[in-house]
């Protein structure tokens, strides 16, 4: 009987979609909301939704391409030390080789002789060090360009929803009300989703998020009442 291996792979891209999708529902509806409570002209409330979903993509892409950005030379930072000293103490780098071995349960003469196969090639050697001794797994080289894309379009998906709606009625009121439905079975969805595809409890999940963009949207559109008298 063969056996399959159930794991998720997708972290990376399943991250960018979180940090987007999250935040695109979140922010445009409660921006929505709060001016749904004092201003009367629903095309205002449109135009500064689509501003704000524009804005926060970038802003959030640039985030992501610069977080990608960092990764990158953070490794290629500490590949070069590593490089180093493997040149300059070999025998200590080796040594800790050795130990790497020793703690999996190799005896002492598979440990030697692991090591020995391993250091010659320096690039291999390096490699295994950067991954066992720094935990460090080599990033994808256009890792930052696609985190800014998924975010960043991720991000504006998220943030459409909750401002359809007020492409369609004449009230910022009667918008407010369609659109906290639409966003709030969306942000349940959307949590229910991500948290059976980490492993946790997709009930719990959904009704965390759907939760949190609520509470949001209902603060903006108090503060804004409270404000606008």
């Amino acid at each position: 009987m063969t056996h399959q291996e159930k794991h998720f792979t997708g972290s990376a891209l399943l991250r960018d979609i979180v940090i987007g999708m999250s935040d695109g529902l979140t922010v445009p509806f409660a921006l929505a909301a709060g001016l749904s409570g004092t201003v009367k002209d629903v095309n205002l409330i449109v135009v500064a939704g689509l501003a704000e979903i524009a804005a926060g993509s970038i802003a959030m892409g640039l985030g992501g391409y610069l977080a990608g950005k960092t990764e990158q030379d953070h490794y290629n930072s500490e590949l070069k030390r590593e490089y180093e000293e493997i040149e300059a103490v070999p025998e200590r780098e080796r040594e800790e080789v050795e130990t790497f071995f020793a703690e999996l349960g190799l005896s002492r003469e598979l440990q030697q002789q692991a090591a020995a196969e391993l250091v010659t090639d320096k690039d291999r050697w390096a490699d295994f060090m950067m991954k066992y001794e720094l935990g460090l797994e080599k990033p994808d080289a256009g890792r930052a360009t696609k985190s800014a894309l998924n975010i960043g379009m991720s991000y504006i998906v998220g943030g459409l929803i909750p401002l359809m709606p007020y492409f369609f009625v004449s009230s910022g009121l009667e918008g407010l009300k369609i659109s906290a439905l639409i966003t709030i079975v969306c942000l349940f969805t959307f949590g229910y989703f991500k948290s059976r595809l980490t492993g946790l409890n997709p009930l719990q999940g959904g009704l965390r998020v759907a939760v949190i963009g609520t509470i949001a949207a209902g603060c903006a559109f108090g503060i804004a009442r409270l404000i606008g008298g």
